[in-house]
């Protein structure tokens, strides 16, 4: 099955790489810059988090000696640590990933802010039409 034109995803292979750190071929800088940009950017970055601390989380629970609580509660104090730490630095992290892919330093929270810009005067315009709307029911 052809996949439709435009943007193009990394591979399996690449994806890992990227979620542990590493670049992407410059002909998949546009996906860096949705990846980085679109709504669900933060929640991306955590679940990369999440992916990278995972096979730690494993070997605790599996092969290291002890009450399966202290593990449990071990495991769960690490993915809480990098939770903080990876919400912490969620925006430089983002932004590090778009100057390795090409983009000058600044990109993403630019793009995120002109949406978020867009969103919010969308927004207002409909608050206003309503008012007016209602003003003019008011009046009859």
């Amino acid at each position: 099955m052809d996949r439709p034109t435009g943007r193009r995803r990394p591979t399996p292979w690449q994806w890992l790489r990227y979620s542990v750190g590493g670049g992407l071929p410059e002909e998949l800088s546009e996906w860096v810059l949705h990846d980085t940009t679109c709504r669900s950017w933060a929640l991306r970055q955590v679940a990369r988090s999440l992916l990278v601390i995972s096979p730690l989380i494993v070997v605790l629970l599996v092969l290291i000696p002890g009450p399966f609580w202290i593990r449990a509660l071990s495991a769960l104090g690490g993915v809480l640590m990098s939770l903080l730490y990876s919400l912490g630095y969620l925006v430089e992290t983002t932004e590090h990933r778009l100057v390795k892919a090409g983009y000058p330093a600044g990109t993403g929270a630019a793009v995120r802010d002109g949406r978020a810009g867009d969103h919010d005067a969308a927004a207002t315009a409909r608050r206003r039409e309503k008012m007016y709307q209602r003003m003019d029911k008011r009046r009859r």
